[in-house]
């Protein structure tokens, strides 16, 4: 099967700008676009034991109506999913994606998505789903698990999305960065793309010639590309940029020999991500 940008929807508030940043992703990359919809139906019913809590007749009466309970919520929650996946798909179409298309299935969102790993060239998800809190600085369990489950880059969207016209790379001179640094230069989905790149740290001349490596690779592909080596904290620093240079995707490797590593390996994850107000572009 071809590798296809697939789109995680719910009901959440995040779910049209998901739509929008896979179609801006299918579209740039020139991949199909699915959109998936996962029911996670797992019964009560099953794990409860109310032995001993009241008259067994009683007992086995209240677990038929449980039993019957969760077989109607799980077709309502099927028909509701249902319902998004058109919703997406047709604002897809209007977006001039010509054959979008939908997958529903039963399970958790990680297990399904490891499932369906194979067939994922980029993964678009919300921040968090419509289950989690609303708070604005909440980060979803769901999407926590995703990124340390997943091989494939992940695109998280963290409300409305626009096209990005400047993106910040986290870079710290990693194998992964440098492949990070790569891939924007020549992936389609930067094509014209300014492009800044910060390392954070002492500004030594080790790290002043990993930044220029990293600078002359973006402009020799046509990219308009500047940088700097911060000090301070790893994600006060980052963030400051972003908001400084009106930065409006930022890309970040999965792994790497620095600080930054423990952006995407320790809590820090978490931190960075639920501060984000721009797309977070996690590369693997």
């Amino acid at each position: 099967m071809t590798e296809q940008v697939m789109a995680a929807i719910d009901g959440s508030q995040f779910s049209e700008g998901v739509c929008d940043g896979a179609v801006w992703a299918s579209q740039a990359l020139d991949a199909p676009l699915t959109f998936l919809h996962v029911v996670d139906n797992h019964p009560q019913t099953a794990e409860a034991d109310l032995t001993g809590n009241i008259g067994l007749g009683s007992q086995e009466h209240l677990l038929e109506e449980l039993s019957s309970l969760d077989e109607r919520r799980a077709k309502v929650a099927q028909e509701y999913g249902r319902g998004l996946l058109k919703s997406a798909t047709e604002r897809a179409t209007e977006q001039g994606i010509s054959e979008p298309a939908s997958r529903q299935r039963n399970g958790t969102l990680v297990e399904t998505l490891a499932e369906l790993e194979d067939d994922i060239r980029l993964l678009v998800l919300g921040k968090r789903g419509e289950s989690a809190s609303h708070a604005s600085e909440h980060l979803g369990t769901n999407l926590e698990r995703v990124v340390r489950s997943m091989h494939r880059p992940i695109l998280m969207v963290p409300g409305a999305f626009t096209h990005p016209q400047r993106v910040m790379i986290a870079f710290d001179g990693s194998k992964t960065t440098r492949k990070g640094v790569e891939m924007l230069a020549q992936s389609p989905l930067f094509k014209g793309v300014s492009c800044d790149v910060v390392m954070v740290g002492a500004d030594t001349g080790d790290l002043r010639a990993q930044l220029e490596w990293a600078l002359t690779t973006l402009r020799n592909a046509g990219h308009d590309a500047e940088g700097d080596i911060v000090v301070g904290e790893v994600e006060e620093a980052l963030r400051s940029w972003q908001q400084d240079h009106e930065i409006d995707m930022v890309v970040m490797g999965a792994y790497g020999h620095s600080r930054i590593r423990h952006l995407l390996v320790g809590s820090t994850t978490t931190s960075v991500l639920r501060g984000a107000t721009v797309p977070v572009l996690l590369l693997r």
